[in-house]
């Protein structure tokens, strides 16, 4: 299964190729949301965000283990090589600050949704909630010991450094 025009593209092409398809899936994300938050209002965008990002996230990360070739419970280690290849890691940047064997916190440095809606004069997408569902049915998906708090994401900042940042632990 595949699309036979791709084999015929350059290595070069294929990275411009999925930057290409990393912005517009950042585009449908933000277009339905802003969709239902200007029909709706923000709570309404809210409570739809974390449904399609609950659902999302376990497919995505699924398709990720399984691309990886991970085991079944490949640790913080397997969780951070999935998170590097998330469809919005392309146009985010992130870093990992490993906390001894069981403990990583992933920071997000540049968040282009946050920037976007900065530029256009918008209000800052109260991420949090959204955050807590996405990154925690993430890691489950990769490694069901895997649990995951908020160390600091809009409106509850608190490293003003970065974005966000999600502390993701192994309970063994």
């Amino acid at each position: 299964m595949g699309n036979e025009h791709l084999e015929h593209l350059s290595r070069e092409q294929l990275m411009d190729l999925v930057n290409v398809y990393s912005k517009n899936w950042l585009a449908l994300d933000g277009l339905w949301f802003q969709s239902v938050e200007r029909e709706q209002g923000m709570d309404a965008a809210m409570r739809h965000d974390v449904d399609v990002w609950k659902v999302y996230t376990a497919i995505e990360a699924r398709r990720l283990k399984q691309f990886l070739g991970l085991s079944e419970h490949p640790g913080l280690e397997g969780l951070t090589r999935a998170m590097d290849l998330r469809f919005n890691a392309h146009h985010n940047r992130h870093e990992f600050a490993w906390e001894g064997e069981n403990a990583v916190v992933f920071r997000t440095v540049y968040c282009r949704v946050q920037d976007t809606r900065a530029r256009k004069g918008m209000p800052l997408h109260p991420c949090e909630q959204v955050g807590e569902v996405e990154f925690g049915e993430f890691a489950r998906a990769i490694d069901d010991r895997i649990r995951c708090e908020r160390v600091s994401c809009y409106p509850h900042i608190t490293d003003d450094s970065c974005n966000c940042a999600w502390r993701f632990t192994l309970e063994e």
